[in-house]
C-alpha cells in the first residue's frame, strides 16, 4: 500500500529545453535519440531492474555517481575513466571519491546499448539515465532529462580534490556550489534530499562526534545533534579513527526509499552529516526544510527541477567530446 501511495504521488516534471539556456549553452534535447536509438530509455531501465533487485544499495550508488561526475568538469563521464598512459591520475584516485561504486555497471549498460545502437549513446547520458531510474525505482519522482551529452577524453584527480565538497561543507559553500549550476535556494535544499538514499561512512562523520572543532556548537547551534541520535552514532562509530573504512550508518530511517524522511529527521536533530544539521537551523534554508518535511509532493517537484539542472551542467555537445566505445577509456 505504501508503494502504491508513493506511485500516486510521483511527479513527472518536463522542463522545456529553452529554460536550460540559463544553466548551460548545451544543445541537449528530449528527442535526441529519437531516430538513432529510440529505445534507449527502455533498454537502460530493463538492464537496471535486475541490478536493483539483487543489490538494494545500487540506486543510491548511481545517484551519487551522477553528482560526483557532474561536480568535476561537468557531466561528461570523466569519473569513469581509468588511469592509464593517456590519462594519468584519474578522478578515482582522489580520496573524495571514496566508496564510489558500480562504475563498471555503466559499462554493462553501455554494452547492451552498443549491441542495439552501436556508437550512438554516450556514457555521460547513461550515467544521467541510470540516476534518474534509480530515483524512480525507489519511489521518487519520474524525471524526464534532456539528452545529447558527449564524453570527455580526460579526467583529473587534482580537479576532483578541488571540486568535490568535503564532509564539513558549510551552508554558504553548499549554496554557492548549486548556484553555479543554476539552482535557486529551494532547488539547492532539494538536491541535498538525495541523502534520503543510502548510507554515510564513519570516516566521514567521526569529526562531528570526536573533534572539538566540530563538536562545539557554533553561535547558531547549527551542529546540534539530538542526544539519543548522537549516542547511536557513537555506538556505530565508536572511535575517532574508524577501525575500518567500511563501517557505515544509514542516512535516514528509510535509506532504501526516496522520500521526504530525510527532512523530517534533520528537523529533530537527526542529520548524519554536518550540512544536514546546518540546513535545518540556518534561517535561509530551515523554512524550505520544513516545507519539504510537510509536503513530499513539493519536494519531488523541486528535486526533479534541480536534477535536470545538475545533469545539464557544463556538458559537452556537438563537436565537443566523443562517444566512447568503452566507458573506462577514451577512444
Amino acid at each position: 500500500m505504501f508503494r502504491f501511495l508513493l506511485s500516486i504521488l510521483m511527479v513527472m516534471i518536463l522542463v522545456e529545453p529553452g529554460l536550460l539556456a540559463s544553466v548551460t549553452e548545451a544543445r541537449l534535447s528530449y528527442g535526441h535519440y529519437r531516430t538513432s536509438c529510440p529505445n534507449v530509455e527502455t533498454l537502460v531501465k530493463d538492464t537496471l531492474v535486475p541490478i536493483f533487485m539483487t543489490d538494494v544499495t545500487a540506486p543510491a550508488s548511481f545517484l551519487r555517481l551522477l553528482f560526483h561526475d557532474c561536480q568535476v568538469q561537468g557531466c561528461d563521464a570523466s569519473i569513469l575513466l581509468n588511469s592509464e598512459r593517456r590519462n594519468i591520475g584519474s578522478e578515482m584516485v582522489s580520496s573524495k571519491n571514496f566508496m564510489i561504486r558500480n562504475r563498471e555497471l555503466i559499462g554493462v549498460i553501455k554494452s547492451v546499448l552498443e549491441s542495439e545502437c552501436p556508437g550512438q549513446v554516450s556514457c555521460a547520458d547513461i550515467i544521467a539515465l541510470a540516476a534518474k531510474e534509480s530515483v524512480a525505482f525507489t519511489g521518487g519522482p519520474l524525471i524526464q532529462v534532456p539528452l545529447g551529452r558527449k564524453d570527455s577524453t580526460s579526467s583529473s584527480s587534482r580537479q576532483a580534490d578541488i571540486s568535490l565538497p568535503s564532509p564539513q561543507v558549510s551552508v554558504d559553500q553548499m549554496l554557492q556550489i548549486f548556484k553555479s549550476k543554476g539552482m535557486n535556494l529551494e532547488e539547492s535544499v532539494a538536491m541535498l534530499g538525495a541523502h534520503t538514499l543510502g548510507v554515510g561512512h564513519c570516516v566521514n562523520i567521526v569529526d562531528r562526534l570526536y573533534n572539538p572543532k566540530y563538536t562545539k556548537n557554533d553561535a547558531s547551534g547549527n551542529n546540534v545533534l539530538e542526544k539519543g541520535y548522537e549516542a547511536i552514532l557513537r555506538m556505530q562509530c565508536p572511535t575517532k579513527i574508524p577501525l575500518t573504512n567500511l563501517t557505515f550508518v544509514a542516512n535516514d530511517i528509510t535509506p532504501l526509499s526516496f522520500d521526504n524522511q530525510y527532512y523530517q529527521d534533520i528537523i529533530y536533530g537527526r542529520g548524519l552529516f554536518g550540512i544536514d544539521s546546518s540546513i535545518s537551523k540556518d534561517p535561509r534554508t530551515s523554512p524550505v526544510v520544513k516545507s519539504f518535511a510537510d509536503d513530499q509532493n513539493l519536494f519531488f517537484q523541486v528535486f526533479a527541477s534541480a536534477f535536470v539542472k545538475l545533469s545539464s551542467t557544463n556538458v559537452l555537445t556537438g563537436n565537443l567530446g566523443q562517444i566512447r566505445s568503452d566507458c573506462s577509456r577514451s577512444n
